[in-house]
């Protein structure tokens, strides 16, 4: 048995593989193509449009990663013109529960967020208690 496979892994730990999944996982791109791939697969052009604001480049990268750590499946179909599906397997079905769940809740408690920014900027923009400016 490998040392690796021996320890449990930490995300608080400054080595720990489990923070690049993570950081995979819960980018902004990686989150919303997990969730889209939750409804059914997509072929690439299809992913980019419903993933609104994705640059080719950067959707490519996200699936190449994705799939590289198993969660994203691609089906290169040898037809003219090439076809290419993209679609979770079951672990990448897993992840996308998870993210999306989060990504819901930031959605139901944004209102609060955007309050708690208010009330955090306005208390900034006040001069603190007993210091006067000097000119």
């Amino acid at each position: 048995m490998s040392v690796s496979a021996m320890r449990t892994p930490s995300v608080n730990q400054p080595m720990c593989p489990s923070r690049l999944v993570l950081e995979h996982v819960t980018s902004r791109w990686g989150v919303l193509v997990l969730a889209a791939l939750l409804e059914r697969s997509y072929r690439f052009s299809e992913l980019r449009r419903t993933v609104g604001g994705v640059s080719e480049k950067m959707l490519a990268q996200t699936l190449q990663t994705l799939e590289r750590d198993g969660f994203v499946h691609r089906d290169a179909k040898p037809v003219i013109p090439p076809r290419v599906d993209y679609s979770l397997t079951p672990l990448g079905r897993e992840a996308a529960d998870q993210v999306w769940g989060l990504a819901r809740w930031v959605e139901r408690r944004l209102d609060a967020v955007e309050s708690a920014r208010e009330t955090y900027d306005e208390a900034r923009s006040q001069p603190a208690p007993g210091l006067v400016e000097q000119d």
